[in-house]
């Protein structure tokens, strides 16, 4: 299955508790770190909460 690399661009500093849950679900602990996941409906809709902190990149 295909795999999706997701990156950290924003702080976690002042989120609410579910979107920093959902940024411990992704691996993502610190800014600027790179995690990478398959491609599913469920890492997909995780990537959407967070839309506004993360970024897909190649």
């Amino acid at each position: 299955m295909a795999t999706i690399k997701i990156k950290q661009v924003k702080s976690r500093a002042n989120r609410p508790i579910d979107q920093k849950r959902t940024l411990d679900s992704l691996g993502l602990r610190k800014m600027n770190q790179v995690v990478e996941h398959e491609d599913t409906p469920s890492v997909r809709g995780m990537i959407h909460k967070v839309c506004h902190l993360v970024e897909v990149v190649d």
